[in-house]
């Protein structure tokens, strides 16, 4: 049985959102003698500018639609391309390239000189916090970050794994992965079982953030350690310790709120300043 092509396409999206893989979808909302695609018709566009499946018509909007996939995947917004003859482009006033309102105009070079309109949206990989450790701080930062909308990875030694109910990802000790498809923060509570261990393997990989539980003394000791051990002082210096805003956190659901609020505060703090203006 031959799949229909919008099935088969949903189905491709389905696949590549479960198994954490980028892409960008463009869908054709609007056009006006545009004969090469119809709205409705979809695009998956990978981030190296490949469309893996669907159709959106040829060279009327190709080159537009595959930029617009390419920033959106590299800043997370989504985007809208309004493709029009170059002479109604003029009429308005703007320019292949240009912006406005949230609108990026490119020019149809296609003979039909017809128009359309093509959004254009990012789907990312969740974000993702790493928990590294079992200590009660570390099972309240798992639970409340995975009712926060992130991904959760749990990494300790297989005794300890039990503290966790849930967890999209185990990693047995502190085996990180260099590199992860999206965001990731990693919170170290170890509770003084293999600090320099998970300390090491946190600040070895790709993260936006990499953050202590515990006294600042004991964090400037393990720096000192981590030097000693031959990690370079730049990725030292990435540690943020003490973990967590300064909330006056008392309690590990306290400290787990703190430690949310800084990772939700650098994320979007990062989303803003890659928003095109």
């Amino acid at each position: 049985m031959t799949m229909h092509p919008e099935a088969d396409i949903l189905a491709t999206i389905a696949t590549r959102r479960s198994n954490g893989e980028a892409f960008a979808l463009a869908t054709v909302v609007r056009t006006v003698a545009a004969t090469a695609a119809k709205a409705g018709a979809k695009a998956l566009i990978l981030p190296d500018g490949t469309i893996l499946a669907g159709w959106i018509g040829g060279g009327c909007a190709r080159a537009a639609v595959l930029k617009a996939a390419r920033d959106a995947l590299a800043d997370g917004v989504a985007r809208l391309v309004s493709v029009w003859p170059g002479d109604v482009l003029e009429d308005q006033g703007v320019a292949a390239g240009d912006e406005r309102d949230g609108v990026r105009f490119a020019k149809n070079m296609c003979p039909s000189q017809g128009s359309m309109d093509i959004f254009v949206e990012p789907v990312l990989p969740l974000p993702q916090v790493v928990v590294c450790g079992s200590s009660p701080v570390a099972v309240a930062v798992a639970d409340l970050a995975k009712r926060s909308g992130f991904a959760v990875t749990i990494c300790a030694p297989v005794t300890e794994q039990s503290a966790f109910a849930e967890a999209d990802r185990r990693i047995e000790a502190y085996a990180l992965p260099v590199q992860e498809a999206g965001a990731r923060y990693i919170v170290v509570s170890t509770q003084g079982r293999g600090d320099e261990a998970a300390l090491l393997a946190a600040l070895a990989v790709e993260a936006e953030y990499v953050a202590f539980v515990g006294s600042r003394k004991k964090a400037e000791a393990l720096k000192s350690a981590l030097l000693k051990r031959g990690l370079t002082s730049e990725a030292v210096a990435k540690l943020k310790a003490p973990a967590g805003l300064d909330l006056g956190a008392i309690t590990p659901d306290e400290i787990a709120i703190s430690i949310l609020a800084e990772i939700v505060m650098v994320r979007r703090r990062k989303q803003a300043s890659t928003t095109p203006v």
